[in-house]
């Protein structure tokens, strides 16, 4: 099964959620060393945003009316965009990014039993990928949510997603060896 790997991968990071911040208070989980670094709730909160904003692109993949961009037609751009965003989540990657506005965690503590929404979340993730795995057999096409400009395979989708946890998972990890 070619979603396997994604599967696998994806339930071992919810599980090393699960297993570092299980036990927190939801005083530690929203605690912010200062006012410009997010709190673990917040990354928490940002990848469900970010994960979910996939979600209709798939859909209209899956439903077959998801309208192309102009730049998907180049085979070269779609593998540049791919791998140059794979490469710019990548966990090892230092360089700070800013997010865009659309993924970006609330500020208050609005999001109350973070940790069991994110495990939720993860679950449609999981269903999304599963649905997936004709598209991904085609080298599917699909837009950034950010910018539908910006072309990638899907298969390059769920590594960007699933590194860009990776690297969420390690920043949060750092906020727990600062409190």
């Amino acid at each position: 099964m070619y979603t396997e790997e994604f599967l696998n991968r994806l339930d071992k990071l919810t599980l090393k959620f699960k297993t570092e911040f299980g036990e927190l208070s939801e005083t530690e989980i929203h605690r912010k060393p200062d006012a410009d670094t997010w709190s673990i709730a917040q990354n928490l909160e940002h990848l469900i945003l970010i994960n979910q904003s996939y979600f209709p692109m798939i859909d209209r993949l899956r439903n077959k009316n998801h309208k192309r961009a102009f730049t998907a037609k180049f085979g070269f751009l779609v593998n540049f965009f791919g791998k140059t965003i794979l490469k710019s989540v990548q966990p090892e990657t230092t360089k700070k990014t800013k997010t865009f506005s659309i993924w970006k965690p609330s500020e208050n503590r609005a999001s109350e039993d973070i940790l069991a929404r994110f495990t939720e979340h993860q679950e449609k993730l999981k269903q999304k990928i599963l649905e997936s795995e004709d598209l991904l057999e085609k080298n599917a096409v699909i837009s950034s949510p950010a910018n539908p400009k910006i072309v990638y395979k899907l298969d390059a989708a769920f590594k960007i997603i699933l590194s860009h946890e990776e690297r969420h998972f390690q920043q949060a990890k750092r906020l727990l060896e600062i409190q």
